[in-house]
């Protein structure tokens, strides 16, 4: 498999996980819907770090290298990084939390969150070249 394939397969996978996040909200399952949307952005951030040949084991890692190398010199903004970072912790919380804490309203402002953050790595991959 390319690099250019393995992208494109990564940044589809995203689409699908946004969409499958749409669907479980509408099934009133939020704590699922939480973990597609976060698992969406970070396909992404992903995408954009193999891109320019970087890979990680953690997704700690993961989304510091994605501030370092995408937002603290740009060309994405912050609330990217803030976005991924948060979709973490409330992935965190609604796989290991038996109790759920999501809720519809925050589902639904993390689904167009992830829907600008795929849009933005499209848009980069595609200008650098790699889609």
């Amino acid at each position: 498999m390319t690099l250019r394939e393995e992208l494109q397969a990564m940044v589809q996978k995203a689409r699908r996980y946004v969409e499958s996040a749409e669907a479980l909200r509408l099934r009133s399952d939020f704590d699922s819907a939480v973990s597609r949307l976060y698992y969406a952005m970070f396909y992404c951030a992903e995408a954009l770090l193999r891109a320019r040949g970087h890979s990680f084991f953690s997704h700690r890692a993961v989304i510091s290298a994605f501030a370092q190398q995408f937002v603290k010199p740009g060309p994405l903004p912050r609330d990217l990084h803030k976005w991924l970072q948060t979709a973490f912790e409330k992935r965190q919380v609604s796989e290991h939390e038996f109790i759920s804490t999501a809720d519809e309203p925050e589902v639904v402002e993390m689904v167009s969150q992830a829907r600008q953050f795929l849009s933005m790595t499209e848009d980069l991959l595609k200008n650098e070249g790699q889609l």
